[in-house]
């Protein structure tokens, strides 16, 4: 899906680096070939892990707390983070490998074990977009929903093809989607296009949460935080969920220490003043900010410990302190 032939080659039009390949040679992400000018996607149906998860662990705060997802994904990605969490199974990977799969074997999977949603995770589910697409279209059919984990790195065109099936996305930004950290560490040379991105899921009316790693020593600004949050609150919508994520060192980074947790609380605090409802600290088990909280009157709402819920406090989708109306999805 979605490329086009054009002089000694192929363009494709998936993901925003519009990688020209031509003839035998693969794109960025190593998974799309051109073979005798015609696109071909070598990980289709080859699915290199596959898990149950609560959907907390998207994150999902806000989308039907307490369900679970059934989490699939396939080699590639279109970033290079040299502190990616599966390298081996998006970046460092010699040949395409995985378990073959029909879309009809995962929705199967999904209803046996009761799953509310499929998730396309884990690596970036643009590039094994053929395979979400079928699988998420055949789900609604079964009543199930699909959500995307993915950096918004994807075409405008991707969206419009699969926005009737895709009803959430978590969008993964990194170090407050500073350009310069984009280009000198993930090879990103653009940022624009994934806050475009955002701007066309949300006229799409597929559900956004939005997740920003903060980076110690290299992408841990607590400025541009705010700024990534004033943009939210403006562009957006205010009660969008917005996590601050902890890093680990992992992969290429391992000489970095974890977040401090004072910077993380310092990035909540400027967020929420820029006028987010919801922000969380997410990977610090046991924080406050990982319950959900009434934006009114401050009544705990949900009580979740790490990725688990242990209570829903909710009338419907109102606080049952003040009756304000929340945007937490819930049956």
């Amino acid at each position: 899906m979605l490329w086009h032939k054009e002089r000694n080659g192929v363009r494709c039009d998936l993901c925003s680096r519009r990688c020209f390949i031509p003839k035998d040679k693969t794109g960025f992400c190593n998974v799309r070939l051109n073979k005798d000018n015609i696109l071909y996607a070598l990980n289709y149906g080859k699915i290199v892990s596959i898990n149950i998860d609560p959907v907390e662990k998207k994150p999902l705060f806000h989308f039907y707390p307490g369900s679970k997802a059934l989490s699939i994904s396939s080699n590639g990605c279109n970033f290079k983070c040299p502190f990616c969490c599966n390298p081996d199974i998006s970046q460092e990977f010699s040949k395409i490998e995985g378990k073959e799969y029909t879309p009809e074997d995962i929705v199967e999977l999904a209803e046996k074990n009761n799953c509310k949603v499929i998730s396309y995770t884990y690596t970036e589910p643009t590039i094994f977009f053929e395979f979400a697409y079928r699988t998420a279209k055949l789900a609604h059919r079964s009543n199930i929903l699909n959500s995307f984990v993915t950096n918004g790195y994807m075409t405008e065109e991707a969206i419009k093809k699969i926005f009737k099936y895709l009803d959430v996305a978590t969008v993964d930004f990194k170090a407050s989607a500073d350009p310069e950290f984009y280009k000198k560490f993930l090879a990103v040379p653009n940022v624009k296009q994934i806050f475009n991105n955002l701007k066309q899921m949300k006229k799409q009316r597929i559900f956004l949460e939005i997740t920003n790693l903060i980076i110690p020593q290299i992408g841990d600004d607590v400025e541009k935080c705010r700024k990534l949050a004033e943009w939210i609150n403006t562009e957006l919508q205010s009660d969008i969920p917005f996590h601050i994520i902890q890093f680990f060192p992992s992969h290429n980074m391992l000489q970095l220490p974890p977040t401090p947790v004072s910077t993380l609380e310092k990035c909540m605090d400027v967020s929420r003043a820029a006028g987010l409802r919801y922000v969380y600290i997410g990977n610090v088990p046991g924080h406050e900010a990982e319950n959900t909280y009434c934006h009114n009157c401050r009544e705990p709402l949900i009580l979740r410990e790490g990725i688990r819920v242990k209570k829903i406090n909710l009338s419907k989708d109102r606080c049952p302190n003040c009756g304000v109306k929340t945007n937490v999805l819930i049956d």
